[in-house]
């Protein structure tokens, strides 16, 4: 089986870091950790050198004929946001997407996939500071400013600096696992699951404090027994908080609700004891957290677009050894 091919864009101008980001999650021989060896290449829009906006000057080795046969097509970010991409990017991106390529936007780079049409009457994010903007350039897209991520099957975007990593690590985990995505998480110490409607707006603690470590404790103590029943009230008390600050708090500090963020620890709990295990889904549901199978279904539809058995056979230890032969 050929080797994933991933291609990120550069452009006169880019920023080194956004131009990283793809470059750390694909670029490297991933295969000890349950992950295809990737083709990946850099494809400039311009010929000769890049200047990045960091000062720095690079050599791209192709250009934007290298997208054709790609199976993911990343662009970065974007630069001149009034001024339509090229002509020649736009029907590069075109091309690559009718040959089944994923396309994917990285915080700015949302415009220039916005500039192909490929997200006309569709969900689509960016940096929260350009959403104002996008929507005004494209009013036929749903612009969600508040959000990491969106995936749209076959157009995902993203919005700015972190978020970026997090769309990439999303798109691991969609196409090879779980468990996989968690592997490169820890290797490149990243938080190893952020779900795609989490909030941009999150708060980090600047120094710890005994309630921050309580309110810390308490979440790990969730994440050890997801197979018990967690109420907001009960994990509130173990945090020492009223319930009405450790909602505050909670929002504050990890973006989302306690009923969601608890409901994506019990779908990544399951989806590893999916792709390691040959437990039974009764056994599942009822490790995870759901009581039943019925209602682990059902959470895998919402979350996942797709069963947990059509998942087992997709991530299973024997379908992982097949892909990274």
């Amino acid at each position: 089986m050929a080797d994933p091919i991933v291609a990120a864009i550069a452009f006169d101008g880019i920023s080194p870091f956004h131009l990283s980001v793809p470059c750390l999650v694909f670029a490297e021989d991933r295969t000890t950790l349950g992950l295809p060896r990737f083709e990946f290449r850099v494809c400039a829009i311009e010929d000769g050198p890049i200047r990045t906006d960091a000062g720095l000057t690079i050599s791209v080795p192709h250009g934007l004929s290298a997208l054709d046969g790609a199976d993911i097509v990343i662009v970065p970010s974007w630069k001149n946001l009034e001024v339509p991409p090229p002509a020649a990017l736009i029907e590069a991106l075109r091309r690559a997407h009718r040959g089944g390529a994923l396309i994917v936007g990285l915080c700015l780079g949302t415009f220039a996939v916005a500039a192909t049409g490929l997200l006309s009457g569709r969900r689509a994010a960016t940096h929260w500071a350009f959403s104002d903007q996008l929507q005004a350039l494209y009013p036929d897209i749903l612009v969600e400013p508040e959000v990491l991520y969106i995936d749209n099957g076959d157009v995902v975007t993203s919005a700015g600096v972190a978020a970026g990593l997090d769309c990439c690590l999303h798109i691991i985990r969609a196409r090879y696992g779980a468990e996989a995505a968690l592997r490169l998480a820890r290797q490149i110490v990243l938080s190893p699951h952020r779900q795609g409607g989490q909030a941009q707006f999150i708060e980090r603690p600047i120094a710890r404090t005994g309630n921050a470590d309580r309110f810390a404790q308490a979440l790990d103590t969730v994440r050890k027994t997801l197979h018990e029943t967690h109420s907001l009230d009960s994990v509130a008390d173990i945090a020492g908080l009223t319930r009405r600050t450790f909602t505050r708090r909670f929002q504050k500090t990890i973006g989302t609700s306690f009923g969601d963020w608890l409901t994506d620890q019990r779908v990544a709990l399951a989806q590893r004891l999916l792709e390691a295990t040959e437990k039974s889904m009764d056994m599942i549901a009822f490790e995870a957290g759901f009581g039943s199978a019925t209602s682990l279904r059902q959470h895998f539809a919402a979350r996942l677009r797709t069963t947990p058995a059509q998942y087992r056979r997709e991530f299973s230890k024997n379908a992982q050894e097949r892909v990274v032969r």
